[in-house]
């Protein structure tokens, strides 16, 4: 465990001289010491291993807002995990489907989903009528649903001033999320301070444009980060 610290440790002072390929095997390494620190933090409970370990190949989460950005990461073979931010009742089974026919996980964030209330049985109709393996959402109540229905779930968060960091270290407990994601995600003191106070996995997202948001989010202890920008995909 040792080595695993001093080896990530040496690589963040120049990690923008890595590409990412090379950065991509560092994570990997680093990932592994931070897995068995989690499986032991988080009171015996093991993260949910397929979405876990598709963040793990690839750090790095297409966010789709319409149909091209859709095209394009499904035809992305290194992209593992959308964030679907758009759609209706009437369309979100068909999207799910196009990400899952591509080999990917989808991850439709309710809150965003026209036609569909801010309560629990949305999250009822996600699982019953789409093939999303699971939800984001910056609600508690949906969140808990979710996991109750065994779906994977990402709470999301905005930092907007030091209530909500406060929010986020009591919801990790009493949610329980699989994962927290933080915006805006170009903060990366502010990220390192949640990664060392919180024991759920933290995503970056939010205003991510470039190599440098990337490498900064991650050398801040976030697992992964999350993008609308289709370089960042292509990274």
């Amino acid at each position: 465990m040792r080595c695993c610290t001093e080896y990530t440790d040496r690589a963040e002072v120049s990690l923008l001289d890595y590409t990412m390929s090379q950065v991509q095997r560092l994570y990997k390494v680093y990932r592994v010491g931070r897995s068995i620190l989690l499986d032991h933090s988080m009171r015996g409970e093991k993260m949910n291993s397929f979405f876990h370990e598709a963040v793990e190949e690839n750090p790095i989460i297409a966010a789709v807002k319409n149909m091209d950005d859709l095209k394009i990461c499904c035809s992305l073979e290194d992209i593992r995990v959308v964030f679907i931010l758009f759609g209706d009742v009437c369309s979100i089974d068909r999207i799910v489907k196009r990400v899952k026919d591509a080999g990917k996980v989808a991850m439709v964030h309710v809150d965003l989903i026209s036609g569909l209330s801010p309560k629990e049985i949305s999250v009822e109709y996600l699982q019953e009528h789409t093939e999303a393996d699971g939800i984001i959402s910056t609600k508690p109540s949906l969140i808990k649903k979710a996991k109750e229905l065994g779906m994977y779930t990402v709470l999301r968060y905005f930092l907007l001033d030091s209530m909500a960091f406060e929010n986020i270290r009591q919801q990790q407990h009493m949610v329980r999320p699989d994962f927290i994601e933080v915006l805006p995600g170009v903060m990366p003191r502010v990220i390192k301070r949640i990664c060392g106070s919180v024991k759920t996995p933290i995503i970056a997202g939010g205003l991510i444009t470039d190599k440098e948001d990337v490498m900064a989010a991650l050398s801040a202890g976030a697992i992964a980060v999350s993008s609308t920008n289709h370089q960042v995909w292509k990274m």
